[in-house]
């Protein structure tokens, strides 16, 4: 377990090193993606693949927020290891709340060792800061223009659904080989 702590910090402690180059998430991405979040577990979907969607939504809100702290002249690593500390407190939250019997159970259910939902937020984090930077380097490449509208919606979009997919696939094939996926 303690493995498990110091890999779920060292996550923490790189996504506050991403903070400097955070830039806007499109309000019309983080609104789709917390839609899909909520569908999702109306709907019973694995925790993994939930997880994926809570830690893009995640990083969509810290960055919205770091923007926002930066075009209203907010500055001091202070209020943005904050704005961190606060969504990420945020989705910890489906562990502890509501209190005696939180939306997702510790260890209930695990995948390769580790939580679901945790497994799924961390790939979900990833997944989302690598296409933010892939879009940034593409609209560097193009002249400070995106290659087709709306493409900074698609690419975080279409990298979660990507990893859902995956995820998806993981989870019916590899039982069906007789690999265990705890």
């Amino acid at each position: 377990m303690k493995k498990h702590w110091i890999f779920a910090l060292s996550a923490c402690l790189c996504a506050m090193c991403m903070v400097s180059i955070a830039h806007a998430v499109c309000p019309v991405c983080t609104i789709a993606i917390g839609a899909g979040l909520e569908g999702m577990r109306m709907l019973g979907v694995k925790d993994v693949i939930t997880g994926i969607w809570a830690g893009g939504l995640t990083v969509s809100l810290i960055g919205w927020t770091a923007n926002y702290m930066r075009r209203h002249n907010v500055t001091g690593w202070f209020w943005y290891l904050l704005d961190i500390v606060v969504y990420v407190g945020l989705l910890a939250g489906v562990y502890f709340v509501p209190h005696g019997n939180p939306i997702v159970k510790w260890w209930e259910n695990c995948m390769w060792g580790m939580d679901q939902f945790l497994l799924g937020s961390l790939v979900g984090a990833v997944v989302f800061i690598l296409m933010e930077l892939w879009y940034m380097h593409i609209k560097r490449k193009n002249g400070g223009h995106a290659l087709f509208p709306f493409q900074k919606v698609v690419m975080p979009f279409g990298g979660l659904v990507l990893m859902t997919l995956v995820f998806w696939l993981i989870i019916r094939v590899l039982p069906g080989m007789g690999i265990v996926l705890c």
